[in-house]
Parts: structure tokens; C-alpha cells; sequence
């Protein structure tokens, strides 16, 4: 069924689905290990990367 999709409608659903449920999840997974085991790199890098979803979400916008 994606197939069917224009390239367009794709890259559309993509940006308004799946990057800010992605985003929203790796930054709650980084509020829960923050929580456990206080700041650590992983933390950190799981933060970025949901400020980058963000980020590339008000982009293409």
C-alpha cells in the first residue's frame, strides 16, 4: 500500500507521524535513565537526537 503513495504524501506522512512520535520516545527514554542513573552520555546523546527530530521537523516545514 505504500507503493501507492506519491513520493510527496510520503515524505509528508514521515515528517507529521513518525519523527515526532520518534523524537517524543527518545526523549522520554532519556527522562527515565536521566532519572535512574542521573546524567550520562547516553542521556544526553538521547536527548539531541529527539531535539534533532524537532529540529528537522520545523525545517521541512
Amino acid at each position: 500500500m505504500w507503493l501507492f503513495f506519491s513520493r510527496r504524501l510520503r515524505m509528508w506522512l514521515i515528517l507529521t507521524v513518525v519523527v515526532p512520535l520518534t523524537s517524543g520516545l527518545l526523549r522520554r527514554v532519556g527522562r527515565t535513565l536521566e532519572r535512574r542513573s542521573g546524567s550520562t552520555g547516553v542521556t544526553r546523546a538521547l536527548f539531541k537526537a529527539g531535539d534533532l527530530g524537532d529540529r528537522l521537523r520545523g525545517r521541512r516545514s
